[in-house]
């Protein structure tokens, strides 16, 4: 039976980057080493690090100015490294989830921390809008997809100040003008690569501002002057992201066409349980729908229908889409490297499942 991967994170990459990366781990670039023991300063693998923020440059349009960086430590220490590197007194948080309310307590270690507005009033599902930022705020951070609760700011907000993004379950599914933000960053395993790297995009004329001296290894500074490569980098992870940009370009088109594929799959799911009415979806608002998690409970008729559901769609090879603990119900994780196979899959086995009931 066919597995469709809907889980959440770490969660499904191209099957072109798997392959890609078995090979290099057999035998990278022509060495006869292994990627998993191949030196990272090596002139192979430095390649890949620079084709890597080639790419990254290119999908996105990234103007002149900015770097891209490839660290350790996930999107879970940018929470801290921002902060260090930024706020000289005061920042700014919108709260729309569980990693905006993380990202907001860190912050506070270092000065003072204006929430511009939360929607943890009604459990996160939906996006607080006309809230105010402070002007004499360093900088303001979002969160631009909320995977627990399915929820997304899905265009590049006007800012005064600064403004900080985590895109670590969006990045790559839909245009970006980066030239709106001063630094972009995310975990690696949704749509870029398997869990172990993190991506920043950061413009370099924001640094050095801050009265505070900044250990080394969590100033950015330290890792722009050596090319991300002032310890030892993440390699395999690296380059199996490399892999999954070579095939959003070669493959998909870019990320145009990316974005166009994902609202189709969204859009599928959406109707779905828009029409059966053995589902309701957790967020009212359309336009605050996630096109990367869709989140779904079953009509309050029907709530006793849940473990028959799961249990059900599970017989039938869908894997992962077991809802959050803080939503329940389900949640369908339909990053970009989901095929629309998979989601007109899914929808068949709720259409299926409703004739039962």
């Amino acid at each position: 039976m066919k597995k469709h991967n809907f889980y959440a994170g770490p969660s499904i990459l191209p099957e072109y980057a798997y392959e890609e990366t078995i090979k290099a781990i057999k035998d990278f670039a022509g060495t006869g080493i292994s990627l998993l023991s191949i030196s990272h300063r090596s002139k192979e693998f430095d390649a890949v690090e620079q084709e890597g923020e080639k790419l990254f440059k290119e999908l996105l349009d990234i103007p002149d100015g900015y770097k891209v960086l490839f660290l350790g430590g996930g999107a879970s220490s940018q929470f801290m490294m921002i902060p260090y590197n930024l706020m000289n007194q005061k920042s700014a948080y919108l709260n729309t989830g569980a990693w905006a309310t993380k990202a907001q307590k860190e912050a506070k270690l270092f000065g003072e921390v204006v929430e511009v507005a939360s929607s943890k009033d009604k459990n996160f599902n939906y996006i607080p809008k006309n809230f105010t930022v402070p002007d004499d705020a360093d900088y303001l951070h979002i969160t631009t997809n909320n995977t627990i609760y399915g929820t997304e700011i899905k265009e590049d907000m006007d800012c005064k100040i600064p403004l900080i993004a985590d895109m670590s379950s969006d990045i790559f599914s839909r245009p970006v003008d980066v030239s709106k933000y001063a630094l972009i960053y995310g975990g690696a395993q949704k749509n870029f690569a398997p869990s172990g790297v993190t991506f920043i995009i950061v413009k370099e004329d924001i640094l050095g501002k801050v009265n505070r001296q900044i250990p080394t290894m969590l100033n950015y500074k330290t890792h722009i002057e050596k090319n991300s490569m002032f310890n030892t980098p993440p390699v395999l992870p690296i380059f199996t992201g490399v892999q999954t940009l070579k095939w959003l370009k070669n493959e998909i088109g870019g990320v145009k066409q990316m974005n166009k594929i994902n609202t189709e799959k969204a859009n599928t799911i959406y109707d779905e349980i828009n029409r059966n009415k053995l589902f309701v979806p957790t967020i009212p608002d359309e336009n605050d729908r996630s096109i990367m998690n869709a989140c779904f409970v079953m009509n309050e008729n029907y709530k006793e229908l849940e473990k028959d559901f799961l249990d059900f769609a599970t017989q039938h090879g869908m894997t992962g889409i077991k809802g959050h603990r803080s939503v329940g119900g389900f949640r369908a994780s339909i990053y970009n490297a989901l095929p629309l196979e998979s989601v007109k899959s899914l929808v068949d086995v709720m259409k299926e499942f409703e004739k039962k009931h």
